[in-house]
């Protein structure tokens, strides 16, 4: 999830990217002195999660969420107990009081982050529906150039494609394939349920999997990494296929 801190006290803000830093699913990519310089920055970029401070000068962290529309989650982090109320009125995900523990920290982003999986998984359900509906079912072949020779490749047969400077390297169940193809064609060509990017220098097709643990995959004699970047569609495919 990209989260951005909102608080008028450095230590403060030190501590949260402390916190977030520890937390492999939580990408801090803005810390801010004060809420009124947030609007153009949640205007132009996609941001899941704000640790907002509610006592400011100027504007507060209530008058921020009152006047930004659809906000992102937002977890409030304050040393005043007594916007509780207000805080549930406004519907945001947790309240923390400072000095906040860091395993406090932890309970409140978790649970944003079921609810932020949950709503990747409805959104990806409508996607994968409208897919379904408007685009032709995919062959289960393509013709690649490899060399001099233009190649057969079953998609059912491929185990994982694996980025090499200018190259991919197609891994099939009997043999390797080196074409110049770039991945973002290799995508559009395979099908989005059987096939997931899960990092800058692999795909991989779901049923080959034979095991996953923490942040790696195992097929046949290859161990896979999963990157940051690709980790929640993976999840959310995953889910989708029952595996978890």
């Amino acid at each position: 999830m990209n989260c951005i801190a909102v608080d008028d006290e450095i230590l403060a803000l030190k501590k949260i990217k402390r916190y977030t830093d520890k937390i492999d699913y939580l990408n801090l990519v803005g810390s801010f002195d004060n809420a009124l310089s947030t609007f153009s920055f949640i205007r132009e970029n996609q941001i899941d999660l704000i640790f907002l401070d509610i006592q400011m000068d100027e504007f507060t962290g209530i008058q921020l969420l009152e006047t930004i529309k659809n906000p992102p989650h937002v977890i409030l982090t304050t040393a005043f107990d007594e916007y509780a109320i207000k805080a549930y009125e406004l519907d945001v995900m947790d309240y923390l009081l400072k000095p906040i523990p860091f395993e406090r920290f932890v309970k409140a982003v978790e649970k944003v982050y079921a609810r932020f999986l949950k709503d990747q998984n409805h959104k990806l359900s409508i996607n994968n529906l409208e897919a379904a509906i408007q685009q032709p079912i995919k062959p289960n072949h393509t013709f690649i150039k490899s060399g001099n020779k233009t190649i057969k490749v079953h998609f059912d047969k491929i185990l994982y494609i694996e980025g090499m400077r200018d190259y991919l390297q197609i891994h099939m169940e009997e043999n390797k394939i080196m074409t110049l193809l770039n991945f973002k064609k290799m995508e559009e060509l395979l099908d989005s349920q059987k096939f997931i990017r899960v990092h800058k220098s692999y795909i991989i097709a779901i049923d080959k999997i034979d095991y996953f643990e923490n942040n790696a995959i195992k097929i046949g004699s290859k161990l896979i990494p999963v990157s940051t970047t690709y980790k929640v569609a993976f999840r959310n495919l995953l889910s989708k296929n029952n595996f978890l």
